[in-house]
């Protein structure tokens, strides 16, 4: 059991090192999704679903649409994606 929580632990920062690192909102919300499924799953291990489920919906419905607005201003044809050399840059950093 305590290495499933350090497991989700380890995926719930490199979540959030994929929205921080990523300049482009079309692959941040990918890192958003995985750090809240994990985030909420760690809640789930610790004994309390019904404030993971809470916080699941809260979170995603506020978030995504915050990413939803930005990807309508930055219609970019051409997004940064992981396998750029910036982008690594930024995660390195």
């Amino acid at each position: 059991m305590a290495y499933f929580v350090l497991l989700l632990g380890m995926g719930f920062v490199l979540g959030g090192l994929a929205v921080a690192s990523n300049p482009s909102p079309y692959y941040g919300v990918v890192g958003l999704v995985l750090g809240s499924v994990v985030g909420c799953g760690w809640l789930v291990s610790l004994g309390v679903p019904f404030v993971a489920l809470v916080l699941f919906m809260v979170y995603l419905g506020g978030m995504l649409v915050v990413f939803v607005y930005s990807v309508c201003l930055a219609a970019d044809p051409f997004p940064e994606t992981w396998g750029d050399w910036r982008v690594l840059g930024y995660g390195v950093g």
